[in-house]
């Protein structure tokens, strides 16, 4: 079945279907453009793993409840009465949590020269460690920064309304989702496709290695369709419920009218 919403699906941002989503639509992505981007280049899936010492922000404690009498090592004492050598028994061991590091792990795009294996474009799409201060947003500015000093064009691509958007000098222009388009030639310059969910995702070009040759267009919507059609989260999806996160006033309007026009919602 077809995604209902002509544009972003918004329950697909909900934090517990939107990492499936990510790697499907990197896959998609990947295994439509290859077909446009050959022989010259081939778009290759690459991944980031970083670390989270943290547990929703706090570092957990490790101790043992104050009641409880630890002796690290057995020791002995002498009745002065017997001259017998008592043995101490040992405590019995206390369960405890240690504050392991969660990994986490992010799929991303790099169109490479088959040549060479020069890395010509590099494609990222946003996820919700990226729109949050910890340490998915630090490794994640931290790469932005490196591609945007060099040599390499840059897409980056926000489908996601909660949380902090990426920096850039257009933080004015208020929209719900965005596509970045950064050619290397035309930096600090670069192209902002900014939409709302009503709207259909943009088309968006491709930058290669030189600018003479033509840009392939990456049809976002067309591949989002798919990913909803081919992972049947129609099956998975209640539309009786709002979306997380929940849209304005106006858009819950808009949605419900949507869903309703498409028997997905009837109360």
């Amino acid at each position: 079945m077809r995604s209902p919403f002509p544009g972003m699906n918004p329950y697909l941002e909900n934090p517990q279907i939107w990492p499936q989503i990510h790697k499907r639509l990197i896959v998609a992505i990947a295994n439509a453009m290859n077909q446009k981007l050959r022989p010259k280049y081939r778009m290759e899936i690459e991944e980031r793993v970083y670390a989270d010492d943290t547990n929703n922000g706090n570092s957990l404690l490790v101790g043992i409840p104050d009641n409880v009498l630890v002796q690290t090592s057995p020791t002995s004492s002498h009745s002065p009465e017997s001259n017998v050598v008592v043995a101490a028994l040992p405590s019995l061991p206390v369960k405890v949590t240690l504050p392991l590091p969660k990994t986490f792990k992010e799929w991303y795009l790099e169109v490479r020269d088959v040549a060479t294996g020069a890395v010509i474009t590099v494609i990222e799409i946003i996820s919700p460690k990226n729109k949050k201060a910890g340490p998915g947003r630090s490794s994640y500015e931290t790469k932005r920064q490196k591609i945007l000093d060099s040599l390499t064009h840059f897409i980056e691509v926000d489908l996601l309304r909660k949380g902090r958007i990426m920096p850039m000098d257009s933080q004015e222009i208020k929209t719900h989702y965005r596509i970045l388009v950064s050619r290397s030639s035309t930096r600090p310059k670069a192209d902002l496709y900014a939409f709302n969910v009503r709207e259909e995702i943009p088309v968006i070009p491709l930058p290669l290695k030189t600018s003479s040759e033509p840009e392939p267009m990456i049809p976002f919507q067309e591949l989002l369709h798919t990913v909803y059609e081919q992972g049947s989260y129609d099956l998975v999806i209640d539309y009786s419920f709002e979306p997380v996160p929940k849209l304005s006033k106006a858009d819950t309007v808009w949605a419900d009218g949507v869903l309703r026009d498409r028997g997905l919602r009837t109360r």
